[in-house]
């Protein structure tokens, strides 16, 4: 591992040890993996899980701040590439919104002052959101098309379609919950190749299948039950101090490959996690 990356390690442990809206496996929430998902979209037959994702989440969690917040941005998107987003004044005021409540948690200053430290934020709090909006929620036209039709936010925490029938970006576990429990999603089943190891149930990282509403994702990788506040710290930082479009990070029980990739080095085009392995001491 080399020396930025175990840096950036410690900074990405830091954040967990600090994500005190985390949800505990079994606890606060329950999943059940099921089968192994099949290799052919086309054949239902290979639909490697009967019943939801998603047993139970104890939904308390959802009156949270940050969550509130982030959940309020969840519907304000149009899902299909090609069609321009309109952006209305409220949603621009949730957004804010969202990022006044961030800021304000213990992970995100952490993330703050590290970038800050590198030269890579500004410290000033207003400045720096505007870095973050800047990153987030400013629209560009994404491949294929012509008028500013997406952000790095509606990519990663939303979930778009392109011709209607195919999934990309999605890569929240919120959003998830919520579409399954509304009956858009269906779970096919957990993704594993032969160097990834087992999916665990009370483990916080997923690879899986799933089709949304037309549309299908052969594969996605996600946190599980980690707060919103986590997430958009830890890809904000790997943004910012990585030019590596993957990288490298141990943290907890896991070895994990962040993949981000720069939008015209401006914004965030997607990012996501990768489990490598599980550490050892599990």
């Amino acid at each position: 591992m080399i020396e930025s990356e175990r840096e950036l390690s410690a900074m990405v442990q830091e954040l967990w040890d600090n994500d005190v809206n985390r949800l505990r496996p079994g606890k606060d929430y329950r999943i059940s993996l099921q089968g192994k998902a099949g290799d052919n979209m086309a054949d239902n037959d290979n639909d490697g899980a009967g019943y939801p994702l998603f047993k139970f989440v104890d939904e308390k969690i959802f009156q949270k701040e940050t969550f509130l917040a982030f959940i309020s941005l969840l519907d304000n998107y149009v899902s299909d590439t090609g069609e321009p987003e309109i952006v209305t004044p409220e949603e621009v005021a949730e957004n804010h919104k969202f990022l006044d409540s961030i800021v304000k948690t213990p992970t995100m200053k952490i993330a703050h002052k590290y970038l800050v430290e590198k030269k890579l934020s500004p410290q000033d709090e207003t400045q720096f959101k505007e870095q973050l909006y800047r990153i987030w929620f400013e629209l560009y036209a994404r491949k294929g098309s012509s008028r500013p039709d997406s952000s790095g936010f509606e990519h990663v925490f939303v979930g778009e379609t392109r011709g209607g029938r195919t999934v990309i970006g999605f890569h929240n576990w919120i959003q998830l919950y919520l579409q399954e429990k509304l009956g858009h999603i269906d779970y096919k089943g957990y993704s594993v190749n032969t160097n990834s190891p087992h999916p665990d149930e009370n483990k916080h990282i997923l690879a899986l299948q799933f089709s949304w509403k037309n549309g299908i994702k052969p594969k996605g990788s996600i946190f599980i039950g980690v707060s919103p506040e986590f997430e958009f710290a830890l890809y904000t930082l790997c943004f910012l101090s990585s030019p590596n479009e993957r990288v490298k990070v141990q943290f907890s029980f896991y070895d994990v490959e962040i993949v981000c990739h720069h939008y015209n080095q401006k914004h965030i085009g997607t990012t996501y996690p990768v489990l490598l392995k599980y550490q050892k001491n599990t």
